[in-house]
């Protein structure tokens, strides 16, 4: 079969499946989107909203060892974990927290700066000429501190956003004020990034840009993949729903839900749930001017249409337990402190699951055991940012094309099993 005219079965109807279904057809390919829960409901519904293109620090940056677990017994800290899940999750835990240091710090920038430093670029290119542009807005990014002090004890990670070219405003006391007054006195300085954007519905934009495949000739089942069917080491097609498709190549990009099916792939990736939780307040009283990220609690609030979502919190507990109610309590009082007198009409909760694979990369490319057989998951937090640049990726490669910089970072070899 020629790299043209292929038909790929995407696993994973969220931004990086559907991005990659949008390049696909633009490289004249047909394609069909396997999801069990619909279109755009995982990760890509709930997230920040933020194309955070300067958000190439991990989080196990140095000192993650030393500060967690006092974190983990401080109820006004952003890091919970349900205790009962500790046993499955050590093995995870070991490896992650082992790139808790300087030298992986910057190595695992350096590897997600290609990935998310033209964002908004890429955004703008994926969804031109689909209905999905109404949502995009370009926009400044904010990082809030309470003082120079506290900005400079973030140093290590401003000075890797430099190194890779980021340039930014600092906002002092009135500069801030003036700047935006919806925030009290306890966030006296700021940090002001432009060439950002946010999605003011992530959920709607990644149904828009799914019609627009749809619209294009491509086909969406709602059902759960349970394997990839190959002859001789290539793929010849997926079984969902208890039927098989066949297919030329297929791709995995079913988020936090990717491991199983990566393991009939020859893989071994140590890959986590980082649950993830979002509220949001309809019809706030006090509305931030851009999206920011608020240091001193870790989380984001994004205007949206209608509401501003508050949006971080990292937890373990795995896939299937219940949400926790103390993330969403601490959302509620960090905005607050926050924003003083913001007081809205009703909220909505929301909880998810982050692709987190132990050493904060996406897996990106293809599989080294079975051709045709492409994997695109494990984007940690930026999987709305990255979602487009991915999908770009896997197409280019499916079409037989190189992208133009350096992929190894990614490669899925690295978790060859055996």
């Amino acid at each position: 079969m020629s790299a043209a005219g292929k038909t790929v079965a995407i696993i994973g109807a969220g931004i990086v499946g559907v991005s990659t279904a949008i390049w696909l057809q633009r490289d004249g390919h047909k394609v069909v989107l396997i999801d069990g829960k619909g279109i755009g409901e995982g990760a890509s519904y709930g997230n920040g909203g933020v194309l955070a293109s300067c958000s190439i620090v991990p989080v196990t940056a140095p000192g993650l060892l030393r500060k967690a677990p006092g974190m983990l017994l401080d109820p006004g800290q952003p890091l919970f974990l349900k205790w009962s899940y500790l046993p499955k999750l050590a093995p995870w835990l070991i490896k992650y927290l082992g790139h808790a240091n300087a030298a992986d710090t910057k190595r695992i920038a350096a590897a997600m700066a290609p990935l998310v430093g033209d964002s908004l670029g890429e955004h703008q290119a994926l969804s031109a000429g689909t209905g999905a542009e109404h949502w995009l807005k370009p926009d400044n990014y904010l990082f809030l501190y309470r003082d120079r002090a506290h900005y400079d004890a973030d140093a290590f990670g401003w000075s890797i956003r430099k190194a890779h070219g980021f340039k930014w405003e600092e906002l002092e006391g009135a500069a801030f004020n003036s700047f935006d007054p919806a925030f009290g006195p306890e966030q006296g300085f700021a940090v002001r990034l432009g060439d950002h954007g946010r999605i003011s519905d992530p959920g709607a934009y990644v149904k828009a840009l799914a019609a627009h495949v749809m619209a294009s000739g491509g086909r969406f089942v709602k059902a759960n993949a349970e394997a990839v069917v190959d002859e001789n080491g290539e793929v010849s097609g997926v079984r969902a729903g208890g039927e098989t498709m066949a297919c030329d190549a297929v791709v995995l990009a079913a988020g936090a839900w990717s491991g199983p099916l990566a393991g009939q792939l020859g893989l071994k990736v140590p890959l986590e749930s980082e649950r993830g939780y979002h509220l949001e307040l309809w019809e706030p009283s006090i509305m931030p001017r851009s999206p920011v990220m608020i240091a001193s609690g870790k989380f984001v609030a994004t205007p949206m249409e209608g509401r501003l979502r508050l949006a971080g919190i990292v937890e373990f507990g795995g896939l299937n337990a219940q949400p926790s109610r103390a993330p969403l309590a601490l959302l509620e009082k960090n905005i607050k402190a926050a924003i003083p007198g913001i007081s809205w009409k009703h909220k909505t909760e929301w909880m998810g699951h982050r692709p987190a694979p132990a050493d904060s990369i996406p897996v990106i490319g293809e599989s080294p055991t079975i051709r045709g057989a492409f994997l695109g998951f494990g984007h940690h937090h930026v999987g709305l940012t990255s979602g487009p640049k991915t999908g770009r990726m896997i197409a280019q490669m499916i079409s037989g094309r190189l992208p133009n910089f350096d992929t190894s970072p990614y490669a899925p070899s690295r978790f060859r099993s055996g």
